[in-house]
């Protein structure tokens, strides 16, 4: 008959029952895999955005529940005229096609100017609009910097200046290009000219204090900058990305 093995005593016990439980480790170890966790969520919803429309931003809920509602109309990019397509890029991000989400020359210039914005991307913007919050803060750019080469390597150039022209902020309670166009000039996003895309497109990024329909000198002025910039990027390659 095999012996019952004896139960530990006085010192030995104490040591084991210590042993067993670890209130730091175990909230470490949660914490652990909360993030983890969080983590792998977010490259999922990455996966799905490749192929599935988001249904909405932070910013369009928080617009949506300030407002009580906002015009907005997902439209593919295949219906929007390929002019807005090329002035959105001049406007926010010339050298698009040309870097893997993070435009270097950009941000070194903008950093040299003492500028406090000039070197996002349109990525690093989607990353922000689509995933995170508005507000400036270092956790939301560092989040950028690590979820940005993740959007640029699931998805396509075209796709990520779809969705960027799907959920931009055009005027207050006013989302996309469809909504837009129509806003401003009483046209589809695909019978835009290059004037009106230009125009929109020079609203960005401060779509509140700004009008398409009746823009200041300082805006047509911005605006013909972005008409000569996409004819240029047009004629130099630099739209072949997002072109078929």
């Amino acid at each position: 008959m095999a012996k019952a093995k004896k139960r530990p005593k006085g010192k030995e016990a104490g040591k084991k029952s210590k042993r067993g439980f670890h209130p730091i480790r175990w909230l470490r170890r949660w914490l652990m895999r909360a993030v983890l966790g969080a983590v792998a969520f977010v490259l999922c919803l990455v996966v799905l955005f490749s192929v599935v429309n988001p249904p909405t931003t932070h910013t369009i809920w928080s617009e949506k529940r300030r407002l009580g509602d906002v015009d907005r109309e997902w439209v593919p990019i295949e219906d929007v005229a390929p002019v807005m397509a090329r002035a959105i890029v001049a406007a926010e991000d010339a050298n698009y096609c040309n870097h893997w989400g993070f435009d270097v020359a950009a941000i070194r210039a903008a950093i040299e100017g003492g500028r406090k914005r000039g070197g996002s991307t349109l990525s690093q913007q989607v990353v922000k609009n689509v995933f995170l919050w508005q507000e400036r803060s270092w956790l939301r750019k560092a989040l950028e910097t690590l979820l940005t080469p993740a959007v640029e390597a699931v998805w396509s150039k075209k796709r990520i200046l779809e969705v960027y022209m799907n959920v931009a902020e055009m005027d207050e309670g006013v989302f996309g290009v469809e909504a837009g166009s129509r806003k401003y000039f009483s046209v589809g996003p695909d019978e835009l000219s290059a004037r009106q895309a230009s125009l929109l497109a020079a609203v960005l990024p401060n779509p509140k204090g700004r009008s398409a329909a009746n823009p200041s000198k300082t805006l047509a002025k911005r605006a013909e900058r972005i008409r000569d910039g996409a004819a240029t990027i047009r004629a130099d390659g630099r739209s072949a990305c997002f072109e078929d």
